[in-house]
């Protein structure tokens, strides 16, 4: 490369970079609903209990692969073995995949903030809306349009002026919100209280297989594994700062948010259907973008309340849009020795290309429908986060206790501070995240094709 590789000036930076890309729409639109759906408590006991050892193995191994090599997937994976760069291949294809229609996504999202600003927020409630609003042509991309635009110029900036400070702004802001609508609700709305108790009051009865691969489904997804983006980070990481320490810091804002999330959502719909669980039982774009819109509908100040929702949901969206974007541009940067501002204008004309696919798919390809699917946006959805993020994930976990050995990791781990779990990190990554992974590649792709609901 020309230019000499950027980095985060320190681990406060780096930890809320990496908690800003793992942190999106699944924390607040998928957490509460399988929360909801296994029992609340147990749940959030089980996610947990799995984030301080399978989620916490496979991300600080992704964090010191980067490191150690100084390189982003593709440049990583051929450094430490040649046998093995095709694992950094795979990995990346998924931020490519996920980034055009996430941020069509994301370009919904700027939408109904600008709608509740604007006073229409009874007008977003009423049925059908959403279903209207996405099977228009030319305003779906033109909102995906400025999403994109905003990722595109965070990222142009580069790490410490841009992702860094952006992040440093951004996710302080979201807690700040998410704990304001959360309180407010419980404190506004008949009812909430039943949620409250049902979130967080446990229930053994509802313990069963399904809650651990739910949980470790949710898990694998909201931290941003598998996708290239934490060896990038890992890459612009200093070797002074404790990769331990850094990733106990991530996964306690991560799962914060996802806790809070459901604390905000789960009362709120409760209170909404008088008590009852089947409007909680929505997730994805039907509970964000339909049921929400009603229920703040019903609050008193709803309008500011979802005005302050959508634009918390922003945050949460762009933090993980611009890692997604940093990643690709990244890899442009190390195989073709490109700078910063023509491979970020690179990336972001073929995500602007691709990503229209997935914004004209409700509209003018509406009748498309790859694999059977219901839409070109879902099907690149499953087509990542089901198939190759499980399979990339297990290639790693392999890769490193077998062929690389983890001493070659723990090594780099103990650079900055120690490792103090060592021994744990030997036990998930050998014996227990394969399992794991496996356990998830298989339930995703089930639920996928409805065998199985998760």
């Amino acid at each position: 490369m020309s230019e000499s590789r950027s980095s985060f000036t320190g681990k406060l930076g780096f930890v809320l970079a990496a908690a800003g890309s793992a942190v999106g729409l699944g924390n607040i639109w998928r957490f509460p609903y399988l929360a909801a759906q296994y029992g609340g408590a147990i749940f959030l006991f089980v996610y947990v209990a799995l984030a301080v050892t399978f989620g916490f193995t496979l991300l600080v191994a992704e964090i010191a692969i980067g490191r150690k090599t100084g390189l982003s997937a593709i440049g990583a994976f051929k450094k430490l073995d040649k046998r093995f760069s095709f694992v950094g291949w795979i990995a990346a294809l998924v931020p490519m995949i996920i980034l055009p229609y996430y941020s069509v996504i994301g370009g919904w999202v700027v939408k109904y903030f600008s709608g509740y600003v604007v006073g229409d927020g009874a007008k977003m409630a009423s049925d059908g809306f959403f279903g209207g609003f996405i099977s228009k042509t030319a305003e779906p991309l033109v909102w995906f349009g400025i999403f994109i635009t905003l990722t595109a110029a965070v990222v142009i900036l580069g790490v410490e002026k841009g992702i860094e400070k952006v992040s440093k702004v951004m996710m302080p802001v979201l807690v700040v919100v998410m704990l304001f609508i959360a309180i407010y609700t419980i404190a506004t709305m008949d009812g909430s209280w039943d949620g409250v108790v049902y979130y967080l009051k446990p229930d053994f009865s509802k313990f069963s297989v399904m809650t651990v691969v739910a949980a470790m489904g949710q898990l694998f997804y909201s931290m941003s594994l598998a996708m290239g983006i934490m060896i990038t980070f890992g890459s612009y990481m200093k070797k002074d700062i404790s990769i331990e320490k850094s990733v106990h810091h991530i996964e306690i804002f991560d799962t914060g948010i996802a806790f809070l999330a459901g604390l905000m959502i789960i009362p709120a719909v409760f209170a909404f259907s008088a008590g009852g669980e089947s409007e909680v039982a929505l997730s994805g774009p039907g509970l964000m973008f339909e049921t929400l819109p009603k229920v703040f509908n019903t609050m008193p100040g709803g309008s500011v309340i979802g005005a302050l929702f959508f634009i918390m949901v922003f945050f949460a969206a762009i933090t993980s849009s611009i890692s997604l974007m940093e990643t690709v541009v990244s890899i442009v940067c190390d195989k073709l020795g490109w700078k910063r501002l023509p491979a970020s204008l690179a990336v972001f004309g073929v995500a602007f290309a691709l990503g229209s696919v997935s914004a004209l798919g409700f509209s003018v390809w509406s009748g498309v429908k790859p694999l059977g699917l219901s839409d070109i946006l879902t099907f690149f959805d499953f087509i990542s986060n089901n198939i190759i993020m499980p399979v990339v994930a297990l290639l790693t976990s392999l890769f490193i206790a077998y062929f690389l050995k983890p001493k070659t990791i723990i090594e780099e781990l103990e650079i900055g501070g120690g490792f103090k779990s060592k021994r744990l990190f030997c036990v998930m990554i050998k014996y227990v995240a394969p399992v794991f992974l496996v356990a998830i590649l298989v339930s995703s792709v089930l639920n996928a094709l409805g065998v199985v609901t998760i």
